[in-house]
């Protein structure tokens, strides 16, 4: 009797466990699904306040970094709303940025307090030609095509966006599709700041855009052979050339002066070690 009961506790903890893995994976799942809603209709400040306070925090996009909760605002509600609505928060009449999240692939710490999350985005964007005199961009209508790799961490039992690498793989003009699509289709931030009132902590070397098709690297281990894939397999030579003639590969390596133990922990098996120990 005692027997069966102390199997039967153990079965009810390792339940219990895994119901809040469950759980954590869905929230991290849905926090990102809450702000690409948020994104689609321009509401900025929503945005900005579902990341995180903490120092680390930031957002890496087009070849630069913003960094803490002070360049994600300069990204989100200056930059973007700026440009695209004008310093309001919210959409304008007849521009469209619809971003549909998909293949997402969810891996939560055993801590519970920091997870990762690669997933697929595909904007339909553009404006209406009602507003072509109105609107700075005028009339035009495009398609992208990105990846997210991010890290969450949990705040007051709160999931919020931690580190945001998003890696806008390609444009296409509606009319004429990805083949015509002209290289470098969207300018890379060349100024930080405050010299760009605007504009990004820091510049790095990671400009990716169609035609160019490295792989942005995965958080997690093979899930059968546990291995990472090699460096090597994620550059994108011309077709027949050897290897060592691509650009480097992409990384998820943290900025400077990001590093050591956090909420992560090394022991988790579904995410890459270098990455695991990283808060």
């Amino acid at each position: 009797m005692e027997a069966d009961l102390a199997e039967l506790k153990e079965q009810v903890s390792l339940l219990r466990k895994e119901l809040t893995r469950v759980s954590d994976e869905a929230e991290v799942r849905k926090t990102h699904f809450k702000y690409g809603y948020y994104l689609d209709k321009c509401l900025y400040n929503e945005v900005v306040d579902m990341f995180s306070d903490h120092p680390d925090a930031y957002v890496e996009f087009m070849g630069s970094r913003y960094r803490g909760k002070a360049g994600i605002k300069r990204l989100y509600q200056g930059r973007f709303q700026n440009s695209f609505v004008k310093g309001r928060n919210g959409p304008v009449h007849g521009f469209l940025l619809d971003h549909i999240m998909m293949q997402d692939i969810v891996d939560v710490d055993p801590s519970g307090n920091h997870a990762w999350c690669r997933m697929r985005a595909l904007m339909q964007a553009g404006t209406h030609k009602s507003i072509r005199e109105t609107h700075p961009r005028g009339h035009v209508q495009w398609w992208e095509g990105g990846l997210y790799e991010n890290e969450y961490i949990r705040e007051d039992g709160v999931w919020k966006l931690f580190r945001y690498r998003y890696f806008p793989f390609w444009h296409a003009e509606f009319e004429t599709g990805w083949s015509e699509t002209k290289e470098n289709y969207v300018p890379w931030p060349t100024r930080t700041f405050p010299e760009d009132p605007l504009g990004p902590d820091e510049i790095i070397e990671q400009k990716m855009l169609w035609p160019d098709t490295r792989v942005v690297p995965f958080h997690y281990p093979h899930p059968v052979t546990g291995r990472r894939t090699d460096d090597d397999d994620l550059r994108a030579p011309q077709y027949g050339e050897k290897v060592g003639t691509a650009e480097m590969p992409l990384s998820l390596a943290l900025p400077e002066g990001q590093s050591g133990p956090g909420a992560g922990s090394s022991d988790n098996p579904k995410v890459l070690p270098e990455l695991a120990g990283n808060m």
